[in-house]
């Protein structure tokens, strides 16, 4: 089985259709998940929203990231950046675009793997996954051999023996790290529309089952172009200009 999981688009709708588009380049995937925070940050939420609620239709998982529930719920509990894009996101799209986000749910299971934007401990309060103690916390609030995250914008994956702490792994980009039928693994994908990591390439993850392997995929695309209408919109400029430096 092959899963495609994207997380983070953040209304980029550069990133999100290179990667779409890298995606669909190697095969169409058994799975494909959507992990949160479509909206938030960058200039084009419609069509993202949109795009996401056409891939939904065609049998895409999706799951709500903290931006689309502040969006959805207008909310102000967010760094002064992220309220003024979610002040401006609320004036530019339609009543339909709420009533997308506010349905979506804030975990997802399928078969063995557990979908979540922020951590399965406490979903709806988003914490931050960052170090062994917060992944430990995540992992113990669920019983799934694989817990997928998104939310740092940060690629990592931990690994876990039965009753013991687990170890934190950080990933090649494009390099396959291996799948342990013995372990449970907390993996937190890269972000498509906002990496954080200091490379500007989005970032989305392939899983293989058959293989027994995780990659996670880099995509380059035109982020000058999303900060040139992100600062064409009147969106705050440090939004465009950390899409040029990855952080």
């Amino acid at each position: 089985m092959r899963i495609a999981i994207l997380s983070d688009i953040h209304a980029n709708r550069e990133a999100f259709d290179a990667v779409l588009e890298a995606v669909h380049e190697r095969g169409r995937p058994d799975e494909l998940v959507l992990l949160g925070d479509l909206v938030g940050y960058g200039p084009d939420p419609v069509y993202v929203i949109e795009k996401a609620a056409h891939l939904v239709a065609d049998g895409a998982l999706c799951i709500m990231g903290n931006h689309d529930e502040a969006v959805a719920l207008n909310l102000s509990n967010l760094t002064e950046n992220a309220r003024f894009a979610v002040q401006w996101t609320r004036e530019r799209i339609a009543p339909a675009h709420l009533d997308f986000l506010a349905r979506l749910t804030l975990s997802l299971r399928s078969d063995d793997r557990l979908y979540v934007h922020a951590s399965a401990e406490r979903p709806g309060k988003w914490p931050y996954i960052r170090d062994v103690d917060s992944a430990e916390r995540c992992l113990s609030a669920s019983d799934a051999r694989f817990v997928f995250c998104g939310h740092t914008h940060i690629p990592a994956i931990y690994y876990a023996l039965p009753g013991r702490r687990p170890m934190h792994f950080q990933p090649h980009d494009n390099v396959a790290a291996p799948l342990s039928e013995m372990r449970r693994h907390l993996v937190i994908t890269g972000a498509i529309g906002q990496p954080r990591d200091g490379n500007p390439a989005a970032c989305f993850v392939l899983v293989d089952t058959q293989r027994q392997e995780v990659t996670m995929v880099r995509v380059p695309y035109d982020h000058e172009e999303t900060a040139r209408k992100i600062h064409a919109a009147g969106l705050p400029g440090w939004l465009g200009m950390r899409l040029k430096i990855g952080r």
